[in-house]
């Protein structure tokens, strides 16, 4: 329960970051930030896990759920241009 907690907290404050790190204007709102900005770190957290960098259960490194923020909003920006 914790690392699910720990997760979520490093995912709001990874997406914030993602989102002043990534060049351009993606014209989304702080709460849509941060919802990409959790799912990153959870996609950082499973790819993690299967590669084996982390253990089921360990909450994610920061570094990894900013690039997994960076990455879904880079996803985003090109879905959203089409």
């Amino acid at each position: 329960m914790m690392s699910i907690l720990g997760t979520l907290f490093i995912g709001l404050i990874a997406g914030f970051i993602a989102r002043a790190l990534k060049p351009g204007d993606d014209g989304m709102g702080w709460i849509m930030t941060a919802i990409l900005g959790v799912a990153g770190a959870f996609v950082a957290g499973y790819l993690g896990s299967t590669l084996g960098f982390y253990q089921q259960g360990e909450p994610v490194g920061f570094i990894a759920s900013v690039i997994g923020a960076i990455l879904l909003l880079v996803i985003y920006g090109f879905f959203k241009k089409k």
